[in-house]
């Protein structure tokens, strides 16, 4: 009788609507994280290129001086040149995941940076806490709400909720879902999307 009442808990949990939302995230990750990832290095260059120039042309972007940017992994849009084009005129920041929140650090050169526990480069230098004028958000997908679907761990959601200011996403055209991506109350949307063709939002 345990194992049965167990079982019965277990299908009426799924019946629960935050978990139809979970469920539809994780397909939904599966899908879209291959699109990306079987995009080429040429097509990954351009895209990239392209998302820049539009990323760099944004008001946002133009009277921000402290910027929260992001180090590429898995085919993630590539907007590493920022950091030489504008050194000396705009203080980029790095994100580092600890166990429930983000902490930001000045990037101060590649020589200064080494891989954190995730595998991903991280700036060692001290964290930063001061203002951030923007957010530089890579995503598994968005959508033309301008919501955001990540990972799942609510890194960024918490980090945006925290510190309330302007945040672009930016994520080549096939990640850019054509209908509404499930959300809940705790997913924060960004306040402009940036792909390659087209910018939505703000």
């Amino acid at each position: 009788m345990s194992g049965l009442f167990a079982s019965q808990i277990i299908d009426l949990k799924s019946l629960l609507p935050w978990e139809r939302v979970k469920r539809r995230k994780i397909a939904l990750r599966g899908i879209m994280d291959q699109r990306r990832r079987v995009l080429t290095e040429d097509t990954i260059r351009e895209e990239s290129a392209l998302i820049q120039e539009k990323l760099e042309q944004h008001p946002y972007f133009r009277s921000a001086k402290v910027i929260l940017l992001y180090y590429p992994v898995h085919h993630e849009v590539d907007l590493r040149p920022l950091l030489t084009k504008y050194e000396g005129d705009k203080t980029f920041l790095f994100p580092i995941a600890h166990r429930h929140s983000l902490e930001v650090r000045p990037y101060a050169g590649e020589e200064l940076m080494k891989r954190g526990r995730f595998g991903i480069p991280e700036p060692q230098t001290l964290p930063y806490e001061g203002k951030v004028d923007l957010i530089v958000a890579p995503g598994v997908a968005f959508d033309n709400q301008c919501r955001r679907l990540g990972h799942g761990s609510g890194y960024y959601d918490r980090f945006i909720r925290r510190m309330k200011t302007h945040v672009i996403g930016v994520c080549y055209d096939c990640q850019l879902y054509s209908k509404d991506l499930p959300y809940n109350w705790l997913d924060k949307p960004v306040d402009v999307v940036i792909t390659p063709s087209k910018t939505i939002g703000e």
